[in-house]
């Protein structure tokens, strides 16, 4: 379905739920639950976008909406999911991106920033979490307490689920290292990522791999592995068939800006700007939002290395 035709739906339903807004519940719950099927539908249209701006200025509306409906749909799994993905990558590309670039330039407000998209992410995993508990009661606590065995009762029908939930609680993570109570949740974290690639590490055209970039980049006293990192790295390369921009932006802010290896961080950030925003129409916007964030590493380098790169390197 094109946008023009999507835009058409979600409008006649919208229409469809003021009608029935003063009949009977279960005629109203059902145009509501349709309804947010096809909201929960739409996010290939963000996705195809090459506008960032547009979509981030159309994304916090949609996000409302959606919360929303989950007053009268709590129980709609796939809207609880359209959330969580929703809000985690509106953090991830806007908000920690804004915090990322004027780290060096506003610190205050680069904090500020730096703990709204934490929150937002503990409100997109809340969500998943919420969406898994239908499923599976109870399992938020027991992710807490026996993180490895709750993982192990998910199966391939959750995969998708799964996933939003690992990436939302570990982009919490990958900002909030200063919050001790946020990383203690780092086992539960590890533990859905594992099963996920259990279940299918192929998932997403590489999407596991590249959110185990940031992760196994944290310090080995909390688990990270350099060598796992760069493993993730290269399988996600693999798997992305080279279309995706992010596997090289994440590896070159995660590993390469820590370790120091300033050529390396250039090689890399270059490699993402070779890669064409147009190859694949589902990953436009997150291409444009990779090159975009590589161009400003690149041109602020000075700013992430403490020597300068040396005269005959390339």
């Amino acid at each position: 379905m094109n946008a023009r035709s999507q835009t058409r739906t979600l409008v006649g339903w919208l229409v469809v739920v003021c009608a029935m807004s003063l009949s009977g519940c279960s005629i109203r719950s059902l145009a509501i639950n349709s309804l947010a099927g096809a909201l929960a539908d739409s996010a290939a249209v963000y996705a195809s976008d090459p506008d960032p701006e547009l979509v981030r200025d159309a994304l916090p509306f949609a996000l409302k909406t959606f919360e929303a409906l989950l007053v009268s749909a709590p129980e709609n799994q796939g809207l609880l999911l359209s959330t969580c993905s929703g809000f985690t990558q509106y953090a991830y590309a806007f908000v920690e991106a804004d915090a990322a670039q004027l780290e060096f330039s506003d610190y205050p407000e680069s904090r500020r920033l730096g703990e709204r998209a934490l929150e937002l992410y503990l409100r997109a995993r809340d969500y998943c979490l919420r969406a898994l508990e239908l499923d599976y009661p109870e399992i938020t606590e027991r992710l807490m307490l026996q993180p490895e065995a709750a993982a192990a009762a998910l199966t391939a029908k959750d995969l998708e689920l799964v996933y939003w939930t690992a990436a939302s609680w570990g982009a919490a993570i990958s900002v909030g290292v200063h919050r001790l109570e946020v990383i203690a949740d780092l086992p539960a974290v590890r533990a859905l990522f594992d099963r996920a690639l259990e279940l299918d590490e192929t998932y997403s055209d590489g999407a596991l791999h590249e959110a185990l970039i940031s992760l196994d980049a944290l310090p080995e006293a909390m688990g990270g592995s350099r060598q796992r990192a760069e493993q993730h790295f290269e399988r996600a390369l693999v798997l992305s068939r080279g279309l995706s921009a992010s596997p090289y932006v994440g590896y070159a802010t995660s590993v390469l800006v820590p370790a120091q290896e300033r050529a390396a961080f250039r090689r890399t950030l270059e490699q993402a700007l070779a890669v064409d925003p147009d190859a694949a129409v589902e990953l436009r916007l997150a291409n444009h939002v990779a090159r975009a964030r590589a161009r400003f590493l690149l041109d602020h380098a000075d700013d992430f290395f403490l020597e300068p790169l040396p005269e005959d390197e390339p």
